[in-house]
């Protein structure tokens, strides 16, 4: 099917089917989305975010790939194992041993923020499991004040000794509809634009997850495992991944990106070695569920160029 040929996405289609998975020793609850078995494309979520993320772009690619979208642990339906670090290297571990386990050959690889991050790292360590790379809002270091870029200005305080405790009682007694408007309104260009079945879907999902006794700590150590990754230096830091990858890259950003600066596209798609960059306008941190068609299109049409070595 050609890009111009895309399924319509009115009305908003539920969440994928999803179940526990094991494969390469990793458990995972995985949303599947079906599609010809010759090609594969896995999706891997942002931090507090889920495989339901994936749902409508999943979607619009199901005629052309067979599609895997995971919890990563500690996020939606995944529990994490027994002392995992919630590090960007142990996340991406994990989608290493789980995409190498399929036994369907490289597959096409979606992130989103730092789902990308943790994909940037498996391309560069792992590239004969990808065919392709799509980075939507990656997690690239970004030191802009941290107030700028959290859902709630009391997270960053919930940190801190002493105040921390009663600032994390009053968060904890936040409703999932609030949790779920909060970030919207920090991830959406134009929060009055999300279908009221997803806020819906997307409340319904943080009901659940609050009931999870790893949730709180999933969040909250997989924030500091990006902190920490952004103050890595020469090897260890995140823009040395980047020239590593060699597969084919689409890179995409929403232009109003209030979390990770679209002033780091550029840069991130200069720095690897075959990409191309798509800058959205009237488009947030999510490109993949403001604009799913359009993100869709460009997807294809890589996979389409890379598949006749135009690319």
């Amino acid at each position: 099917m050609s890009s111009a040929e895309l399924p319509a996405l009115d009305p908003p289609c539920p969440a994928w089917p999803g179940s526990v998975r094991e494969h390469g020793g990793v458990r995972l609850h995985v949303r599947h989305t079906p599609g010809p078995d010759q090609q594969t494309a896995v999706y891997v979520h942002g931090l507090g975010g889920s495989a339901s993320n994936w749902t409508d772009l999943a979607a619009a690619l199901g005629p052309n790939a067979t599609g895997l979208a995971l919890d990563l642990p500690g996020f939606g339906l995944s529990e994490p194992d027994e002392g995992f670090g919630y590090t960007l290297a142990e996340h991406a571990d994990t989608v290493t041993r789980f995409v190498a386990s399929l036994d369907t050959g490289p597959v096409h690889l979606l992130g989103n923020s730092m789902g990308g991050a943790v994909s940037l790292l498996v391309a560069a360590n792992r590239p004969d499991l990808v065919r392709t790379l799509t980075l939507v809002s990656p997690a690239m270091p970004d030191l802009r004040p941290a107030l700028s870029r959290v859902s709630d200005p009391r997270l960053p305080l919930a940190m801190l000794p002493v105040i921390g405790k009663r600032v994390r009682a009053k968060l904890a007694g936040m409703t999932a509809r609030e949790r779920v408007e909060q970030v919207i309104r920090l991830c959406f260009h134009d929060p009055d634009s999300v279908p009221a079945s997803r806020v819906e879907e997307a409340e319904a999902e943080t009901m659940e997850r609050m009931r999870l006794r790893w949730a709180s700590a999933a969040l909250n150590m997989s924030t500091v495992g990006i902190i920490r990754a952004w103050f890595s230096l020469g090897a260890g830091s995140l823009w040395s991944i980047p020239p590593k990858v060699r597969v084919p890259t689409l890179v995409v950003w929403g232009a109003e990106d209030r979390v990770v600066s679209v002033r780091k596209a550029t840069r991130t798609a200069q720095l690897l070695p075959n990409a191309r960059l798509l800058v959205l306008p009237r488009t947030g941190h999510v490109a993949q569920m403001e604009h799913p068609a359009t993100v869709a299109r460009a997807v294809l049409g890589m996979w389409e160029a890379h598949r006749v070595g135009t690319w």
